[in-house]
């Protein structure tokens, strides 16, 4: 193999996107809470990596941003998410519309190049990884201040600029009145924080544990999954209990890791006496032991509907799916007990609320053996790196792995909000795995 050395102090290789990539990732997920910002962020982002390495392709020979296994697993990862709603789109029940889609999704390929470059060196990975690790503890610190005070500042002070800037607020009055649970930055009008800062969890959890020990991780964990609790997800519990369990266990070992889970559960119980959100999460789950579908639904907070309808789309378009996003315009034709109101109300329901379903109803058969695809090269890549490699790039592979877990119910993988992050996570994982540094092993080449 031909020495790969390049002076990394010439100009060429220290102008963006490289030397910049960690700051666009960071005030990207900072900025989640404002998610048309994000995707304006996202997508500036994508069309100005394409220009500058368009600009450093034709500058003349210098050495790629990233390793060519980085690149390709990069590009296979982002095919296995893309391929998938490009042929939905073909007979989908709003044509036009999917297409559309279609030609905006290709914008996180190179928002993927960009991740994976933020990563793709130790230097740029600490400040990109530790930028992450700062977003998720400033997020709990806010929760744990509106569990406190009943307000979260961060949202507040986003609140009051909203008002100076055009006289209205971020949510209505109706969707503050409505909101039964733990919102901190992202508010009583987007109900995903708990969901979200169970996936950001890992780069908290590793950043604390690798610097500061066990009692650190301990302290960091509990207040975590404190505000979990009060922001009332149940996926987010489960999300999170699989992240505490990967990212303790290898910390505190089999002994310490079982203490863990049990004080878990019985501050969870406590916490189901004293808040009445979570009190209200443990009465709807107790529904399921009725051994009633309806009581069942109920505790499923309609979802085992929402499952029958994406069963009959799978029925009826099993090849290609019903196109991406498009299951609330085919739910009505699916929908197993149309004489009821549902749960969450009389419009239709928006996603499958599961990964696999969501896929399959989407996606069918085709999209999910590409998924199926993405996910074995990732495990491959995983399996074939070395220890130093699998080290840098876990808390990644934990969010990654921890968000798509099959076994939960899940945010809609084909929507704008959560598929920037699904990518975000892929193209985190694939970069810090396959970055420069787990070469310096083999002869000739070098990892300067």
């Amino acid at each position: 193999m031909a020495n790969s050395s390049v002076d990394l102090t010439a100009p060429a290789v220290q102008r963006l996107p490289g030397r910049w990539a960690p700051a666009w990732v960071i005030a990207f997920v900072a900025l989640w809470p404002a998610p048309g910002i994000a995707e304006a962020v996202l997508g500036l982002g994508a069309l100005f990596t394409v220009v500058r390495l368009l600009q450093l392709h034709f500058n003349g020979g210098i050495r790629p941003l990233l390793s060519i296994p980085a690149w390709a697993l990069t590009g296979v990862l982002f095919m296995a998410y893309w391929l998938p709603q490009a042929l939905s789109a073909v007979d989908a029940v709003d044509p036009g519309k999917s297409w559309t889609k279609v030609a905006a999704a290709l914008r996180y390929l190179p928002f993927m190049w960009l991740v994976a470059i933020a990563v793709a060196t130790s230097q740029r990975r600490r400040t990109t990884f530790t930028g992450l690790a700062v977003i998720a503890g400033v997020w709990t610190l806010d929760a744990l201040a509106q569990a406190l005070i009943g307000t979260s500042p961060l949202f507040w002070s986003m609140d009051q600029l909203k008002w100076l800037i055009n006289g209205h607020g971020l949510c209505s009055a109706e969707e503050v009145a409505a909101a039964d649970r733990l919102s901190a930055v992202f508010g009583p009008c987007n109900l995903k924080f708990g969901q979200v800062l169970a996936t950001m969890s890992p780069f908290l959890l590793f950043f604390v544990g690798t610097r500061w020990g066990r009692w650190s991780w301990l302290l960091v964990a509990m207040l975590i999954g404190v505000v979990l609790v009060l922001a009332g997800s149940r996926a987010s519990w489960i999300t999170y209990a699989l992240i505490v369990l990967f990212s303790g266990w290898r910390l505190l070992g089999a002994k310490w890791m079982a203490l863990v889970l049990l004080a878990g559960v019985v501050g969870l119980a406590a916490l189901g006496m004293g808040a009445s959100q979570v009190r209200e999460r443990f009465s709807r789950t107790a529904m399921a032991l009725s051994g009633d579908a309806s009581g069942v639904n109920e505790a499923l907070s309609g979802r085992s509907q929402i499952w029958g309808a994406a069963l009959c789309m799978v029925r009826e378009h099993p090849i290609n799916g019903v196109g991406v996003r498009d299951f609330r315009l085919a739910y009505s034709g699916c929908d197993p007990m149309p004489e009821r109101t549902a749960v969450w109300g009389a419009s239709p329901a928006l996603h499958a609320h599961q990964i696999v379903l969501e896929i399959l109803a989407e996606t069918g058969v085709l999209g999910l053996l590409l998924w199926l695809a993405g996910a074995a090269m990732a495990i491959r890549a995983w399996m074939y790196a070395g220890k130093p490699a699998r080290e840098r790039a876990r808390p990644a592979a934990l969010a990654l792995a921890a968000t798509v877990f099959p076994l939960n119910t899940h945010l809609a993988f084909y929507s704008t909000f959560w598929g920037g992050v699904t990518v975000l996570l892929a193209a985190l994982f694939a970069g810090a795995l396959l970055a420069e540094e787990q070469d310096v092993s083999k002869p000739g080449v070098s990892s300067k």
